[in-house]
């Protein structure tokens, strides 16, 4: 049981972030931060997304280390490959989902 849970943690993961990424867009966009000029002349709502992205990556980042070390990782084998390929998937969904929040107006 607690293999499929260790296998099912990236993805979960990435939805919890992702989730929660877009619900801040949400906000910003209702509360107006996008008006807010912050430092270096980037607004705090593009500055709250670009941290909420990179938080997002970075905790996908750690997942995927946690789970190769052997101690936290599945036994090797196929529980170990799959494991492992699902948290390359959930860090490349991490980076894929997030990169609008960089490059894309906030709210349109």
């Amino acid at each position: 049981m607690t293999e499929v849970l260790r296998m099912a943690l990236p993805l979960t993961l990435w939805l919890v972030s992702f989730s929660a990424l877009y619900g801040l867009h949400g906000l910003i966009c209702a509360t107006d931060w996008t008006l807010a000029p912050g430092p270096g002349g980037i607004v705090w709502g593009r500055l709250a997304l670009l941290a909420g992205a990179a938080l997002a990556v970075l905790e996908q980042l750690a997942v995927l280390v946690a789970l190769r070390w052997t101690r936290l990782g599945p036994a090797p084998g196929f529980m170990h490959r799959a494991t492992l390929t699902l948290a390359v998937a959930a860090l490349i969904a991490a980076i894929w989902t997030s990169l609008p929040a960089a490059v894309l107006p906030i709210c349109v």
